[in-house]
């Protein structure tokens, strides 16, 4: 199995021979965002099987970037997605599928398990409580837990289960994280309850808000060193993976 971070929440995930991929965002901007770090992902970032959506915040569900996936793609969103983003019924050919955690959908042969996220999971920045924030577990020959965006929470380990990789966010897109992130301390202490494996550390170091750039620059630049040096305190026997944009890596895993 390999893992590709391709900047933020963007993720693919290759296991079994099947490409499930995470959160695509694929522009230089976002409203006041724009992207300080990495390249555009390449075309072939967009080639999946299954796309899977954690909550409807737009630099998560980028409706524009989802415009890129090929007809027949499964795309699996929180339960009551298309009534908050009605956008995404005009997105003709997915195989659109709204789940909550407990819910299981089978492509190709993976299983794809959503699971609990703390996070404030509306269509903001007015959206009304409709959807959850969810994680998911793909499970093939290996099992990988893609966190979304969360806070820590006690029942963690216990709703995930056991898994071999985890893709924590560890940062975000502004100078202060509000609640219901993890930040690097915190994704540490998540990865020691989790006991994978391997980690890649993810959502950080990509998008800042425009003119913005001198405002507490350590939080853009450093989650991803902070987070390798807090997992190898708590969590020493995980290899973590401190991943470039568009890098790649084929985590060990026994099974």
């Amino acid at each position: 199995m390999e893992i590709t971070w391709w900047g933020h929440a963007t993720c693919t995930v290759e296991d079994s021979g099947v490409r499930v991929l995470t959160d695509p965002l694929f522009v230089r901007r976002l409203a006041h965002l724009r992207r300080r770090r990495g390249e555009l992902p390449p075309p072939e970032a967009a080639v999946a099987e299954a796309v899977l959506i954690s909550h409807l915040h737009s630099d998560h569900l980028h409706v524009p970037s989802l415009a890129r996936l090929a007809p027949g793609t499964v795309l699996v969103v929180p339960r009551g997605a298309a009534r908050s983003v009605p956008a995404l019924r005009r997105l003709h050919g997915l195989r659109l599928t709204e789940v909550v955690p407990g819910d299981e959908v089978t492509v190709d042969g993976l299983t794809v398990r959503a699971v609990p996220a703390r996070h404030d999971g509306r269509r903001l920045p007015v959206g009304p409580h409709r959807s959850p924030a969810l994680g998911y577990v793909v499970e093939g020959e290996a099992r990988t837990y893609f966190a979304g965006d969360t806070g820590l929470f006690d029942e963690m380990a216990e709703a995930v289960g056991p898994v071999d990789v985890a893709l924590l966010p560890v940062g975000g897109w502004g100078p202060y994280l509000g609640h219901g992130h993890l930040d690097a301390g915190r994704a540490a202490q998540a990865l020691a309850a989790l006991s994978p494996a391997a980690a890649v550390p993810v959502h950080y170091g990509t998008y800042w808000p425009i003119g913005m750039d001198a405002v507490r620059p350590h939080e853009f630049h450093a989650p991803g060193d902070e987070f390798v040096r807090h997992a190898a305190r708590l969590a020493p026997k995980v290899a973590v993976h401190r991943l470039g944009h568009g890098e790649r890596v084929r985590p060990e895993v026994a099974r």
